[in-house]
């Protein structure tokens, strides 16, 4: 989507005073001086002035905008959605006159509330004043008392609203710093919460996850996913390679961001997609969708899917990248459950379909000593305290292979057809086969994930240390006292995965092994 540049235009230059004499020549020098660029409604033609552009409506294409505004008696949000479609759309005066035919316009979707051009000065005048432009637009060339004070509140009306657009984001932005303070101070309170049939995630509140969509409101993270090869291309590849599966299917695209897989099914010959998102990339996705032309098979709905409505009752196929730190973290696979229950026809498949969490042993003790032996002497002074703040967090880091001693082993496989919500906080017993004679210092987690259900040309890729690394890259569980394992040694464990009460979307791992009880945190 382009940028926009917010020029700090005229509304705030000191405007002279008009005089009431029947001399033109000051209406003329503030219509040739003004920095106000108005684009007309239906052509490529550029007016300073509200009056003059309405003007310019009615008497060069025959749409009389405030006489419009009174047939179909809008509000301020429906004029303004209005505006917008006109100008999305550049229909014609006929078009506009059958609008009401049916009973309903085709504005009125939410989506057109978003401005088509930025500081749209027909977006910031009042109704009122729009309504007594009408004269003058029916009118043809204004009087001079009449065009003094429309001009005098046109200006007026500007400079109120630049003050308050200030305002207003000084606002939001102290809004969000509160809503921040106050989701922390809920996470870190001893409190519980039910659980329903939804789960934790469906019943978090919008300003309570408002911190989890803001993340994924920003390019950058969706151009790091975008930009992990074996991430997008398996996504490409399962649905370039199986076109069979998507053809005139009916998809949901969870979580759909950019747009990018909406745009894959679409290619791969589903019939229609519907992607669903709460960040605000959604609308970037609109855009993306427009420019490929692929609007009439994509649609896109802003929200969470556990509380949206989508146009139709059941899908053929759920596509989504729900993946997190080892697999679980951010818990995004429970709205993908969400959705397959309430909307997934019968027959229909969740893709990826399969996915599985494996574990191996690290010995790495030049990492180990850097983040935690580091602390038993800091320039001379004892910090050995902070390894009980350091070592219950979770590493996600690029390990190296060379620094895995066991073969891997699977503590957990998800099919994600058939799982449910309380299945994804499990215990499980694991062995580790040591292939190397040193220290453990660590165990690495990681992940792999399958499109194989009715898939002719299966697809798969893994996030292990041995593999290309991906933006997940590896989980890795740092021990704080190493102990020594030997080449052939069975190394037998148990993993407790569950979510964290106070903040459902973060993990809490708890490993027991070789006799070393530790907790750990991942958020």
């Amino acid at each position: 989507m382009a940028e926009y540049t917010d020029h700090d235009g005229g509304a705030g230059e000191e405007v002279p005073e008009l005089s009431d004499s029947d001399d033109d020549e000051q209406w003329e020098w503030m219509e040739e001086n003004s920095d106000t660029s108005i684009l007309c409604l239906f052509c490529d033609r550029s007016l300073n002035s509200v009056s003059g552009t309405l003007q310019h409506c009615f008497s060069e294409h025959g749409v009389n905008i405030p006489e419009l505004l009174k047939q179909f008696r809008l509000d301020d949000y429906g004029y303004i959605k209005m505006i917008n479609y006109i100008r999305s759309v550049r229909c014609s005066a006929e078009t506009l006159q059958q609008c009401s035919d049916n009973g309903s316009f085709p504005w009125d979707s939410d989506d057109y509330m978003r401005p088509v051009l930025p500081d749209d000065p027909l977006l910031q005048i009042d109704l009122e004043e729009l309504c007594g432009v009408e004269a003058m637009v029916v009118g043809g060339q204004p009087c001079e008392g009449q065009a003094v004070d429309l001009l005098r509140r046109a200006q007026q009306a500007e400079e109120r609203a630049q003050r308050s657009e200030e305002a207003l984001a000084r606002a939001m932005e102290d809004l969000h710093k509160l809503k921040l303070l106050a989701q922390g101070l809920v996470l870190n309170a001893d409190t519980s919460r039910g659980s329903t049939a939804g789960g934790a995630i469906a019943e978090l509140r919008e300003d309570e996850d408002e911190a989890y969509f803001s993340s994924y409101g920003h390019y950058s993270i969706h151009e790091e996913m975008l930009k992990d090869k074996v991430r997008t291309e398996s996504y490409r590849d399962f649905m370039h390679l199986n076109q069979d599966v998507f053809k005139d299917k009916v998809v949901l695209d969870v979580g759909c961001g950019t747009g990018i897989l909406s745009m894959f099914a679409a290619r791969s010959g589903a019939k229609k997609v519907i992607g669903v998102d709460q960040s605000e990339i959604i609308y970037q996705a609109m855009d993306i969708v427009r420019s490929n032309n692929l609007q009439e098979t994509i649609t896109l709905i802003k929200g969470r899917i556990e509380e949206v409505t989508l146009p139709v009752e059941k899908v053929d196929i759920i596509i989504s990248e729900w993946m997190g730190y080892f697999l679980l973290f951010e818990s995004m696979l429970d709205s993908v459950l969400y959705a397959r229950d309430m909307y997934l026809a019968e027959g229909g498949s969740v893709y990826p379909d399969v996915c599985n969490i494996s574990l191996a042993a690290v010995g790495d003790t030049q990492k180990h000593g850097e983040r935690i032996a580091f602390w038993d002497d800091v320039y001379g002074f004892q910090m050995a305290c902070m390894k009980k703040a350091v070592v219950p967090e979770a590493v996600v880091e690029v390990l190296s292979p060379d620094t895995v001693i066991s073969d891997a082993a699977v503590i957990q496989t998800f099919d994600c057809n058939k799982v449910c919500l309380s299945e994804l906080e499990f215990a499980a017993d694991f062995t580790l086969k040591v292939t190397k004679t040193t220290q453990c210092t660590a165990v690495v987690g990681y992940f792999d994930i399958f499109f194989d259900r009715s898939c002719g040309n299966k697809v798969m890729f893994s996030t292990g240390p041995h593999c290309t690394k991906t933006h997940w890259k590896q989980t890795v569980f740092l021990i704080e006292e190493p102990f020594p394992v030997q080449s052939g040694e069975d190394l037998a464990g148990k993993i407790t995965v569950r979510k964290n009460r106070k903040d459902p979307r973060a993990l809490i791992v708890t490993l027991d092994i070789a006799n070393r009880k530790q907790t750990y945190s991942l958020q």
